[in-house]
């Protein structure tokens, strides 16, 4: 009797059960039957402009003149005339060697024509001699010989004048001065080691920083787009070509480069050609070695700047965005055709005055979902912010033209 009960309970427990589920069977869920929200998004109105087309070249630098100074007479080294490291005026002197020698060639060489000098008159004299008595007590021999000694008189006193001038020449290079402004590294000798007349090994050496060269490296593909891009008439204002330059700390440089020199041959391993642009570096901030990257503008073209933070890149390599549709739900658009410009991506076609472009909350949408955009916008630092809203007082005033 009791286990009869007991089924007839659970039976009825399970027909209660049946009736339960049948009857929420016929009503939505609760979220799942409503309207789906539209997601708040930031977005920024697009508007055709003039904008620069730029790239980003990886770079070095280099020192604008090098001189590796060594001596051109021997002596030792009397005075040392410069802080290693420092800077340093052309015609400073760096080094002075020993010079007593020299000043005492220098005047042997002074006697030497002082004595030269003094044989002339005689020899001219006795020329003059020989040639009155010509034909009357004084042969031809003689007469020729008067002539060829005054000739060798003369030409002592040029070879003592040529000796003087060397002389001196080496006198003068016992005083080792600088060819150029620059910095200088530290003296690899010390006074009183002794040096030899262009010897092999350096006593210091001196670099000019102020201008410096930025060697710049670019893809031979580029450089074809660029050409073809400039015969088109697509890229206006491309023969002055402006380089800023990015320091490794992320920082711009305060200094505008111009272009100086390119390689004309293509690497057969890298692809890529060399540009070289001269900077002003009056502070010395950029120092030789030190790797940069500069932004190069090519010129000038129109149409509608896409920051590259609200972009990405399809399978096919195609620059993708999102865009608030008519109906206010996310589309998807790709690009075939896009150009850097500074930190946004220029595009010429697919886009009309007035387009939204999605900048912010990105990671929660799907095409095809609807949204509700909030005005942003995007400021120097390429960060997004929201856009500037009217005060209070005058909220219902339209806004200024």
């Amino acid at each position: 009797m009791i286990r009869r009960a007991l089924l007839i309970s659970s039976a009825l427990a399970f027909s209660a059960l049946l009736a339960a589920c049948s009857d929420n069977a016929g009503k939505p869920a609760g979220n799942a039957g409503a309207a789906q929200q539209a997601a708040p998004v930031g977005v920024v109105t697009l508007k055709k402009d003039s904008f620069p087309i730029t790239t980003i070249l990886p770079g070095r630098a280099e020192t604008f003149q090098t001189a590796d100074i060594r001596p051109q007479v021997s002596g030792i080294i009397r005075e040392i005339a410069f802080k290693e490291g420092g800077e340093i005026k052309k015609g400073d002197l760096l080094y002075q060697i020993e010079d007593a020698p020299y000043i005492a060639t220098v005047e042997q060489a002074k006697a030497a024509i002082s004595k030269a000098e003094a044989s002339v008159p005689s020899a001219e004299s006795n020329l003059e001699r020989y040639q009155r008595l010509v034909g009357s007590g004084a042969t031809q021999i003689e007469f020729e010989t008067a002539k060829t000694t005054l000739l060798q008189a003369k030409a002592e006193v040029e070879s003592t004048k040529a000796a003087l001038s060397a002389a001196q020449i080496d006198l003068d290079h016992t005083r080792i001065v600088a060819p150029f402004d620059g910095v200088i590294d530290q003296t690899a000798y010390n006074v009183g080691n002794v040096v030899s007349a262009n010897q092999s090994t350096a006593l210091t050496t001196i670099r000019q920083l102020d201008p410096i060269y930025i060697s710049l490296t670019e893809s031979s593909t580029n450089l074809l787009k660029l050409r073809d891009a400039m015969a088109a008439g697509d890229i206006k204002g491309a023969a002055n070509v402006a380089f800023h330059l990015i320091l490794e700390d992320g920082k711009e440089y305060n200094q505008q480069g111009k272009l100086d020199m390119s390689k004309q041959v293509v690497s057969e391993t890298t692809g890529t050609f060399l540009i070289r642009v001269l900077f002003p570096n009056p502070d010395r901030i950029v120092l030789p070695g030190m790797y940069v990257r500069a932004t190069v503008e090519l010129g000038d073209e129109v149409g509608y700047a896409l920051p590259q933070l609200a972009t990405s890149r399809d399978a096919n390599g195609r620059l993708t965005a999102q865009f608030v549709s008519a109906d206010g739900k996310v589309e998807t658009r790709a690009f075939e055709n896009s150009s850097p410009s500074n930190n946004s991506w220029l595009v010429t076609e697919g886009i009309k005055d007035g387009d939204q472009l999605i900048v912010s909350g990105l990671q929660s949408i799907t095409a095809g979902m609807p949204v509700k955009p909030v005005p942003m916008k995007i400021n120097d630092n390429g960060v997004v912010v929201a856009a500037e809203q009217p005060a209070a007082g005058d909220a219902g005033k339209p806004a200024a033209k």
